[in-house]
């Protein structure tokens, strides 16, 4: 077996998928809250050993393959103002609670809206939760809403609820849906602890994608790829030789 072939194709595969991750990272970049993927390279051995191979045959015939693995990177991102009273960005790690189409998601966009019945929604129109349900505001008022540092909303000075803060001790147990949505895998949600995050009404988180380091990544990635694509070229035109000098006797 021509284990370079198979440890490039590998590699070209693993490339490709970094790829698509750049590409994901720039395309949701102006999301606001929005959280890169990262990528990480580790090494793998393949396959097991024959039992009758003894210590030293199966030491020279051990190999490694490349294995990358892409985790969603929550560093918080910067703040920007935008003096919009229903924009909430927050200060710490924790989420906001949405009522989705297929149940409760989590998102760090804090681009909200007021929908026409009065209920505070998301750009995509899913209801904003608060502690007892969906914040819903008086349609009829046109009083600009208050949003305090721990998330109690009032419209003239009436409160029509508080926003609701989760915080989860394994960020990995998030899922990945889409437009900066996560779903809570492992059924870890809890209240944020209001010492660790905080609001700030009129405020909007930067997403944590820097456009420049990833063109740089998408640009290593493209030459990491054409590197072992030469690679699985340069195998095949040594196969080609060694096949035809073998059918070519003299």
């Amino acid at each position: 077996m021509n284990v370079s072939l198979y440890q490039a194709a590998a590699a070209m595969e693993g490339n490709l998928r970094r790829q698509q991750m750049i590409a994901e990272n720039l395309a949701a970049g102006a999301i606001p809250g929005f959280k890169k993927l990262d990528m990480s390279f580790s090494a793998m051995e393949p396959g097991l050993f024959e039992k009758g191979l003894n210590a030293a045959s199966a030491q020279q015939l051990r190999y490694s393959f490349p294995a990358f693995n892409s985790q969603t990177n929550f560093t918080q991102g910067g703040m920007r103002p935008t003096n919009v009273p229903t924009d909430v960005a927050i200060d710490g790690p924790a989420f906001f609670g949405v009522q989705g189409p297929n149940g409760t998601v989590y998102t760090r966009d804090g681009e909200f809206r007021t929908g026409p019945t009065g209920q505070l929604t998301t750009k995509e129109g899913y209801p904003v939760l608060g502690m007892g349900g969906p914040i819903q505001l008086d349609a009829q008022n046109a009083t600009p809403i208050s949003i305090s540092s721990t998330g109690e909303v009032t419209q003239n000075g009436v409160a029509r609820g508080r926003l609701q803060l989760v915080e989860f001790a394994d960020l990995s147990q998030l899922r990945r849906i889409n437009n900066g949505y996560y779903a809570d895998s492992g059924n870890q949600a809890k209240p944020a602890d209001a010492a660790s995050s905080t609001l700030r009404q009129g405020h909007l988180e930067f997403s944590n994608t820097t456009p420049s380091h990833e063109m740089s990544d998408l640009m290593m990635t493209l030459r990491h790829f054409e590197a072992n694509q030469r690679v699985i070229q340069m195998q095949d035109e040594r196969l080609g030789r060694i096949i035809q000098e073998l059918s070519n006797p003299t």
